[in-house]
């Protein structure tokens, strides 16, 4: 079992940074891959990127390549989405996602790979 728990977002202003927090508590082996993924009002839950923990695999979504960076720090056990040059239309609910499994780069994608989830935490956008 795998607790996720996100922090960090906020209200920024276009243009502007945040750094989005996932501590992950539990089993170590159920945390093989995880990924960010968001979900604005009345649309689909979105990737955004995804890591294998172990190694350098990473996936950044087209929308936000460039932009936003995924990363985690072994020794705190916490995953991190740094989003720079923010657009309104980033703003939505952002959740952290676990699997056990070890992700190959084209199936980091599909939230239906990941098994464990966390409450999200809002990122809005506006001026």
């Amino acid at each position: 079992q795998v607790e996720l728990v996100e922090s960090g977002g906020g209200l920024v202003q276009p243009g502007g940074s945040l750094r989005l927090s996932c501590a992950v508590s539990g089993r170590a082996g159920s945390r093989n891959s995880m990924g960010w993924f968001r979900q604005a009002p009345g649309k689909e839950r979105e990737f955004v990127a995804g890591l294998r923990w172990s190694g350098s695999t990473t996936r950044h979504a087209d929308s936000v390549k460039g932009r936003f960076t995924i990363s985690r720090d072994n020794a705190k056990n916490t995953l991190y989405l740094q989003m720079n040059s923010l657009k309104p239309e980033d703003t939505a609910r952002y959740y952290c996602a676990a699997t056990g499994r070890g992700l190959i780069w084209s199936s980091m994608g599909g939230p239906d790979e990941y098994d464990y989830w966390g409450q999200g935490t809002q990122v809005t956008v506006s001026s």
